[in-house]
């Protein structure tokens, strides 16, 4: 179950200590996905992968500093996990980032790649791209308030302003006058108008070989890819060129390519769990959990994707999907989807 960040070390809660790491943590990574990435999900993901880099969802820095409710929470057993802000106002950004230093949180990253208008509203994500100067500045005042690493999430452009001149102008002087050497590039560029974020995903075509030569123009910054990265062999093809891969969608939706990861990608000699195993070793948090009040559903709409591929994983995901909110579910709950997986005369997925 998760552990309190007073009584328990990240090192023993199953992340790998810095000294014992034969990559950094951000060699491989998982996209930061609002209202997908929550800490239950972010607990899920450990238990597949213990080296992957998990970031959260953006949150906004108003959030952090006048909402009512917790907004920093996590579990000492997601570490090494990373926060990602949402704002653009230096002080608020710098406070933001020293009550998760506080927290115990391992990077802060920025939010320089969201085009939702509701984003763009607030003055933040991916419109901050044509204010270079800000965001070195924000940077800046992060980086002066906290000791862990300060990042940035961005695009490779914006609507027309998506030459490799004016991607390298924001990389030099958010590097230069932010003192930021962590970049992630979703090898797409923004539309801020006419596109949804959805489509803002897909439309604009992907360009992974100007990441590949940003980071041989930048050749001392840490750089690393985001954005239709779907396999862990696409995830080795690029790490030829760059420092990190971020996978997005597809590690949220086949989770259980995450289980290869740390074999595969950090070189490492960690047993792979079965599935069932990993669904099975969620108990404990599931019960935890439900004893503070949180709904089954709001931890099992993360794991329907498991099994993708597995006979009984049409069962699985719709037992699951139809009894998991309803009052009173509990851990048997899983038990029984699991079973379906399980059956010999489960239907193929």
């Amino acid at each position: 179950m998760p552990q309190n960040k007073s009584t328990q070390d990240p090192a023993s809660a199953g992340a790998t200590p810095d000294s014992q790491r034969k990559y950094a943590a951000n060699r491989f990574s998982i996209a930061p996905m609002l209202d997908w990435t929550d800490r239950h999900c972010r607990y899920f993901h450990r238990l597949l992968s213990k080296e992957t880099l998990l970031y959260t969802e953006m949150v906004t820095t108003g959030a952090i500093i006048h909402g009512k409710g917790d907004y920093l929470a996590y579990s000492e057993e997601e570490h090494p996990v990373a926060l990602q802000l949402g704002g653009s106002d230096p002080a608020a950004l710098a406070h933001c980032a020293k009550l998760a230093e506080q927290r115990g949180y391992d990077e802060i990253n920025l939010n320089v790649g969201c085009p939702s208008d509701r984003v763009q509203n607030g003055m933040f994500g991916a419109c901050l791209m044509g204010q270079a100067t800000l965001v070195a500045d924000c940077i800046k005042a992060m980086r002066d308030a906290v000791s862990i690493p300060v990042t940035v999430k961005t695009r490779i452009g914006i609507d027309d302003q998506d030459s490799y001149a004016f991607l390298c102008d924001f990389i030099a002087t958010v590097a230069e006058r932010g003192e930021c050497d962590m970049f992630t590039i979703h090898a797409r560029k923004a539309w801020l108008s006419g596109l949804s974020p959805k489509e803002n995903r897909e439309v604009p075509p992907l360009d992974y070989p100007r990441v590949y030569q940003l980071k041989r123009d930048f050749p001392a910054l840490t750089i690393a890819i985001n954005g239709g990265v779907k396999t862990l062999e696409e995830a080795k093809q690029h790490l030829q060129h760059v420092d990190g891969v971020m996978m997005g969608r597809e590690a949220y939706q086949n989770p259980g390519i995450l289980a290869r990861v740390d074999s595969e990608i950090f070189d490492t000699q960690s047993k792979v769990m079965d599935n069932v195993a990993i669904i099975e070793s969620l108990y404990p948090y599931i019960e935890h959990e439900l004893a503070n009040g949180t709904y089954l559903g709001h931890i099992t709409r993360h794991i329907l994707g498991l099994f993708q591929g597995v006979p009984g994983a049409r069962q699985w995901r719709r037992y699951l999907s139809e009894n998991a909110h309803k009052p009173g579910a509990d851990v048997r709950v899983v038990e029984q989807a699991l079973a379906l997986v399980r059956s010999p005369r489960a239907e193929l997925a």
